[in-house]
């Protein structure tokens, strides 16, 4: 089973999804727009992010458990494990690509429906990352930073 990574808007996110979803968006995003669609449009973010976290996640555990191996490989041909740690650390990197892609366009839905100014020569993605952590509330106990 692989780890996954910590989600630190877990708690805020089930409240999006439950009977309380407008409350939790009023307080993010006072009197804005359409409430269903900036619901949705938030919860596809979130998820968007989470995948974001979970891919940098895998790609650093990859990383590192082929670094371990790689250390003490002989040289020449590498064995079976060193060909499929290195597999597995390409496919972490694809979905890594694939999740940031999925970030810029749900970031791009939310930034049209919630109507939020993205400053010029800043990647929405960067922006979008940035916004979620000065506005989405963490869960309590989790003070990690994410990356």
């Amino acid at each position: 089973m692989t780890p996954s990574a910590p989600f630190p808007y877990a708690a805020f996110f089930a409240d999006l999804q439950g009977a309380d979803g407008p409350a939790a968006l009023a307080r993010v995003l006072p009197g804005r727009g359409d409430a269903g669609a900036l619901t949705e449009a938030l919860m596809a973010l979130l998820r968007a992010r989470k995948a974001t976290l979970q891919a940098a996640f895998d790609t650093t555990l990859a990383a590192d458990e082929l670094r371990r191996y790689q250390k003490y490989a002989k040289p020449g041909k590498p064995s079976a494990h060193i060909v499929q740690l290195r597999q597995k650390q390409a496919a972490a990197r694809q979905a890594s690509s694939l999740s940031r892609q999925s970030l810029i366009k749900a970031a791009a839905v939310f930034v049209r429906e919630a109507g939020i100014e993205v400053p010029e020569r800043v990647a929405l993605d960067e922006f979008i990352i940035h916004w979620i952590d000065a506005n989405v509330p963490r869960d309590s106990g989790a003070g990690a930073t994410p990356s």
